[in-house]
């Protein structure tokens, strides 16, 4: 019966969308056309949640669930209040995406993975958004950074795998590709690596004298 009504829902928003897609394209409605078109995904997304919240197992309805809903929200600040600049509109849309995966590993631990792809989402979400404010070289540091963290997370955060110290190498790898490609884009790398020649140097030295 669950199944039947999930079915009924499905079909009649389909038949909506295809009734409003075609008065659209006959130009018989014009004024206001946007908001429709967000009350219909951010429905669209809430149909997907009702999927999920009637039956956990249906997991991977939460993300076309945020997906719908995080269009249907730029759709309607696009409508009602515009942002100057394409970028925070994007970068909305790929977090609503990553908090639908997180969403996921914090109602299935099970399903550790889904740390993984929303923490690169979120990532490229700031990434985007700063764009257009940073050098591409910073926000380069920033991408590596953000990635370096998530796998630090799977490494951290509690998974039903039990050891993900694994996830340590790649987050390491990631945290310093970053930094140094954040302290190449502020002018620092001059300093950075002269400073790490010098300690290398003296630890060297340390070795040989006083640990013979």
């Amino acid at each position: 019966m669950k199944e039947m009504r999930v079915r009924i829902i499905a079909g009649l928003l389909l038949i909506v969308v295809g009734v409003i897609a075609l008065l659209q394209s006959l130009g018989v409605i014009s004024d206001a056309i946007a908001l429709i078109w967000a009350v219909l995904f951010g429905t669209g997304g809430l149909f997907f949640l009702y999927v999920y919240f009637s039956d956990r197992d249906n997991w991977w309805a939460i993300i076309p669930g945020f997906s719908l809903l995080g269009i249907a929200a730029i759709i309607t600040l696009e409508t009602l209040a515009p942002i100057e600049g394409d970028s925070w509109l994007g970068a909305f849309f790929l977090a609503s995406i990553g908090v639908a995966f997180w969403m996921i590993y914090l109602t299935h631990r099970e399903h550790w993975w889904a740390i993984i792809p929303g923490g690169v989402l979120l990532t490229l979400a700031i990434v985007a958004g700063l764009s257009s404010t940073l050098p591409g070289l910073e926000t380069g540091g920033l991408f590596f950074l953000g990635l370096g963290l998530t796998f630090g997370l799977v490494a951290l955060l509690p998974t039903p795998e039990g050891d993900t110290r694994w996830a340590l190498i790649p987050a390491g790898v990631l945290l310093v590709m970053g930094l140094l490609i954040a302290a190449a884009a502020t002018e620092v790398l001059g300093v950075i690596w002269p400073a790490a020649l010098i300690a290398a140097g003296l630890y060297l030295i340390y070795q040989v004298l006083f640990r013979r």
